[in-house]
Order: structure tokens, then C-alpha cells, then sequence
């Protein structure tokens, strides 16, 4: 893999905002994408687009509460050292601090300023776990979500009928996704009770940063004026 690396040079110095190294990236994914990947600290473009987003519009401080689920390994300190209360989840994960099923959250409503879901609606029913994310905010709070999008498709592409890790990965991108959104994931999103905004990567950061042009990271903000969650009966799993 090294030596693939090595062959696969550009010529062009980028910068990356999540460890600060400046030169070649490297190549990564599959198929390869050319300076995909910081050789430094292993950061890929969605992980840039959202420390610029931490950057310019997070407004994190020591009176706000994060929980991050599937916590990347670089962001951990970098959250930890900003909020007041940092919390990191997964289902699967041992090393983390809940083991939380993001369909059905074991959670307080209103017990969080900031929930960050990197790369999750595409593994689970991302019904269930916008709907649980808005309970669980705060009014005012903010849900962060990237996931595979294409923009051109009306309609999200779901066939039950693909089950095989390999099928899975000729249709949805990847062994363990279960969906390719299309453009109605914003209405999705909208229908769980979210205001939108979307922070795109765009010139000149896509040259800078080695971002992938038109990705998008969803701010969701539950309203400050929403209705609380209605008691219901306790039935949710894991």
C-alpha cells in the first residue's frame, strides 16, 4: 500500500485543517481517489469539510453538550477540549462511553446541544433515527450528518432484495449500507421536524483542502419553539 502511495503523487501541497500538514495527500478508496487521504493523520474529505464546519459554525463552548456517534479517533480530543460535556456512542463499539442504538435511544429528550451522526443514516432506518436525534436535542439543538447523496436522483434507491455483502456493494457503494439517498433525503430530514442548512464544499476550499467537489454536510437545528416529545411507553431495544 505504501508503495502505492508513492507511485500515486499529484504535485499539488494541500493543507489539512484537522492535524495541519501541508503536501501530498495520498490515495484512497476504492476505486483509488487521487490526495484523497492526509498521509499524517489519515483524514478523508469528509473529515475536512467537518473541521472547516467546526471551524466557522460550530460555536462550540463549556456550556454545550456533544454526543458523537462512531466517534473518528482525531476529533475525540478536539471535541473533548471544546464542549462542557462530551459523550461518545455506538452499537457495536466497545470503546466508547454509551452503547447506544441510534434508532431507539436510551436518552432523556432534550438532552443534548449538538449530535453528530458521520456516515450512520445509511446503515440504519434513518426514519427512526432522525426522529430519535430531534427528541433528543435540545430546542435549538443541532443534528450534523454527512452520508452519500446523489443529488440528480429524485428518490432514495432502497431494495429489500439485496442482502449479500457483495450485491450490496454493486448496488449501495458498500458491503453494510442499505441505501443510496437521493435528493429527497433533505424532505426526510425536513418531515423529522429539522430546519436545513447545508454547508457545502466549494472553491477555494475544495483546492486547498482536498475536498470532494459538492460534498455536503447537513446542519439540522431542531427549532427553538418545538413542542416537547409526547410520554410514550418505554419499549426500545439495546
Amino acid at each position: 500500500m505504501r508503495q502505492y502511495e508513492a507511485a500515486m503523487v499529484t504535485g499539488f501541497a494541500r493543507t489539512c485543517p484537522v492535524c495541519g500538514y501541508v503536501g501530498e495527500f495520498a490515495p484512497c478508496g476504492s476505486p483509488p481517489r487521487l490526495d484523497g487521504m492526509c498521509p499524517l493523520c489519515r483524514s478523508r474529505e469528509r473529515h475536512r469539510l467537518f473541521k472547516l464546519w467546526i471551524n466557522r459554525r460550530s460555536g462550540l463552548s463549556k456550556d454545550m453538550s456533544v454526543l458523537h456517534f462512531a466517534p473518528e479517533p482525531a476529533f475525540e480530543p478536539i471535541l473533548r477540549g471544546m464542549a462542557g460535556t462530551y459523550v461518545t456512542a455506538d452499537f457495536m463499539r466497545t470503546k466508547v462511553d454509551l452503547k447506544l442504538n441510534i434508532e431507539a435511544l436510551d436518552l432523556e429528550d432534550a438532552s443534548f446541544d449538538l449530535i453528530i451522526a458521520h456516515q450512520i443514516l445509511e446503515h440504519v432506518d434513518h426514519h427512526k433515527a432522525l426522529a430519535e436525534c430531534f427528541r433528543c436535542l435540545k430546542p435549538g439543538g443541532r443534528l450534523i450528518v454527512t452520508t452519500p447523496v446523489i443529488e440528480t436522483w429524485e428518490t432514495t434507491y432502497e431494495n429489500p432484495a439485496i442482502q449479500s455483502p457483495r450485491d450490496r456493494i454493486l448496488h449501495f457503494g458498500q458491503k453494510d449500507h442499505t441505501r443510496y439517498f437521493g435528493r429527497d433525503v433533505k424532505d426526510h430530514m425536513r418531515q423529522a421536524g429539522f430546519d436545513l442548512l447545508e454547508y457545502v464544499a466549494v472553491e477555494p476550499d475544495v483546492a486547498a483542502y482536498a475536498l470532494m467537489r459538492g460534498e455536503t454536510l447537513y446542519e439540522l437545528t431542531k427549532p427553538a419553539d418545538a413542542a416537547p416529545a409526547k410520554p410514550k411507553t418505554k419499549t426500545r431495544k439495546g
